[in-house]
């Protein structure tokens, strides 16, 4: 088992960048899979969640060379798809899980998706359901319609109009593509805004997604409608750097008065930005500097000052777009003055772990006043940190969020069990590192964070 030990950081003044999107890197995957010829994928996440999904395409007949760690060469072989000699091990990853059962839902063979401990205990009966109403046959083998998951096919599935009973980029990219297979038009329509990575990427490769905004009794709904049968046509792509990756060392430099960082060529969708304008609402100073936008994909530079912060409230229609930042947002409200407030966020529940518990947990720890209710957290900041011996529970997200709050503490932090880091930031230790020497002497920076294995 693998540990960080991190102490109080000096002020940062530092630029750097970020890996490639985890989100996206799934899904130009997937898409580059099913196109008409070769693509090169460039920027891709080398993380464990991301290989899971190429492996899984390994696994049913498609022809991906990885020339260098974040460069794919991905054959696509115009949507045919043979059967997986066994079953697909999704490993760690819910977006894997989630949207290739949208794909193998529309193939002629039958199909086995499983995982590792977590990913089986996590909720599967919200793409269960749409897949069905396509004509899927779908088991669920687990415990509460989890993995394992028997998916029998169909050739073509049905077309559908499925209302989403709430934003997720996940269900709605499953449903999408499995509407490529259906013989017809399939309609997905949203409650509200989540990342639109798959429709942008459906687009980017001449894959026609019609978009329809309508408001009802002051509720917005987006409809998104595929044709069946549509090719996606091979392009190459650049996977701009991930935001939620980007969003540890921002709130690390937030929470600083004089910190200065630049992070450079790292995604700014409008549906990743959530969190700058938290930050923003904070007190930190941010802007934006889009640099290109050629390829459905707003990429530039995000530069943050530090300052003294305060509390907030993150809620409602905001949710979605931060979903992946509230572990460190809720850091953020420790170091900030007064309460920060975070609610409809039980989705958070049913993740790697249940973040929401494990994040009060760390929280209280470090001596945090912390109100865990059903959907969010209610934050007590302003008070100085101390050092503890800090669980990761097996989940990236908190434990890097919790790194970076052993930033800010009295004495030492222990984050036991980071490996789970490797699911989707490799190299988070050397950014680390990389920040802190940028600000400090090499000597000085190793001193303030050390990692064990054993």
């Amino acid at each position: 088992m693998s540990r960080l030990r991190v102490r109080r950081a000096p002020l940062i003044q530092a630029e750097i960048r970020v890996p490639g999107d985890k989100s996206i890197s799934h899904r130009a995957v997937i898409l580059a899979s099913l196109s008409n010829g070769t693509c090169v994928l460039r920027g891709f996440l080398p993380g464990a969640d991301c290989l899971s999904t190429v492996n899984a395409m390994r696994a049913m007949g498609i022809r991906i060379e990885q020339p260098e760690s974040t460069t794919l060469i991905i054959h696509g072989n115009h949507r045919r798809l043979t059967a997986p000699a066994d079953v697909i091990d999704c490993g760690n990853s819910g977006t894997t899980m989630r949207l290739l059962a949208g794909v193998v839902a529309g193939q002629d063979f039958r199909s086995i998706l499983t995982g590792d401990d977590s990913l089986t205990a996590r909720p599967m009966g919200r793409i269960i359901k749409p897949l069905m109403q396509m004509g899927a046959t779908i088991v669920s083998q687990g415990v509460k319609e989890g993995a394992p998951l028997v998916v029998g096919g169909r050739s073509p599935l049905q077309p559908i109009t499925y209302s989403l009973p709430m934003a997720s980029a996940q269900v709605k990219g499953c449903v999408l593509l499995a509407g490529l297979f259906a013989e017809g038009a399939t309609s997905v329509i949203e409650p509200g805004q989540s990342r639109d990575h798959t429709e942008r990427l459906l687009e980017y490769f001449l894959v026609p997604v019609e978009r329809v905004v309508t408001e009802e009794s002051g509720q917005r709904q987006i409809r998104l409608t595929v044709q069946g049968g549509a090719m996606p046509e091979s392009r190459d792509f650049q996977i701009p750097g991930d935001m939620s990756g980007a969003a540890f060392w921002l709130a690390a430099a937030a929470a600083q008065p004089g910190s200065h960082l630049l992070i450079k060529d790292v995604g700014l969708n409008d549906t990743r930005t959530g969190i700058l304008a938290v930050l923003l609402r904070m007190g930190a100073r941010v802007r934006e500097i889009i640099e290109n936008i050629d390829q459905m994909e707003r990429v530039g530079a995000v530069e943050i000052v530090g300052d003294h912060l305060r509390g907030t409230v993150v809620e409602g229609a905001e949710i979605p777009n931060v979903i992946d930042e509230i572990p460190i947002l809720a850091v953020l409200g420790a170091l900030a003055e007064g309460e920060t407030i975070i609610r409809d966020a039980a989705e958070l529940r049913v993740k790697e772990t249940d973040r929401l518990a494990a994040v009060a947990t760390n929280l209280r720890a470090m001596g945090v006043p912390v109100d865990e209710r059903p959907d969010g957290l209610i934050i007590t900041g302003g008070q100085p940190l101390k050092g503890a011996k800090l669980k990761s529970f097996g989940d990236h997200r908190i434990a890097m969020a919790f790194t970076i709050a052993g930033l800010f503490a009295k004495g030492e932090t222990t984050i036991e069990d980071t490996d789970c880091i490797l699911t989707s930031y490799p190299g988070f230790e050397e950014t680390l590192l990389e920040v802190l020497k940028s600000s400090t002497s090499g000597a000085e920076a190793t001193k303030v964070i050390s990692s064990l294995k054993n």
